[in-house]
């Protein structure tokens, strides 16, 4: 049976920043804690060992997989800070186009620092990733 790597853990979110190496990624680790906690609601849980994850929904596939993750999050990675939404929202494409400097991949959006992106559409990220994930698993 498929274990799934990234469960919710009750690791310290402060001690996982505080062993962030670059000074200046531990601060926006830290800017970045309070927009999400403040968007969202939610208190920063740690995901597995490197993820800070807010919220929570559980996901059923039509492959019978299924499991729990966050609704959205961040990882404070050596290159690039990788921020957590929604794949296949086709609402985060037109917020990304006024989001400042990044690059995406399936699930994640890479920056490389806070100061790249407009804080405000970072905010508005969040609020149609849990809108969107909220809706699609509501009935499951």
């Amino acid at each position: 049976m498929y274990e799934l790597k990234t469960k919710q853990t009750d690791n310290s979110v402060i001690e996982f920043i505080e062993q962030v190496d670059s000074p200046k990624k531990r601060e926006d680790a830290y800017r970045l804690l309070d927009i999400f906690t403040e968007t969202t609601g939610f208190e920063a849980k740690m995901w597995g060992p490197s993820i800070i994850g807010f919220g929570s929904y559980h996901y059923k596939y039509e492959s019978g997989h299924e499991g729990d993750a966050p609704l959205v999050g961040f990882s404070p990675r050596k290159a690039k800070i990788s921020l957590y939404f929604a794949p296949g929202d086709k609402k985060r494409e037109e917020l990304l186009k006024e989001f400042g400097k990044h690059t995406s991949g399936k699930a994640c959006v890479y920056i490389n620092k806070v100061a790249d992106i407009n804080e405000d559409v970072l905010k508005e990220l969040i609020k149609q990733s849990i809108t969107f994930l909220n809706e699609m698993y509501s009935n499951q």
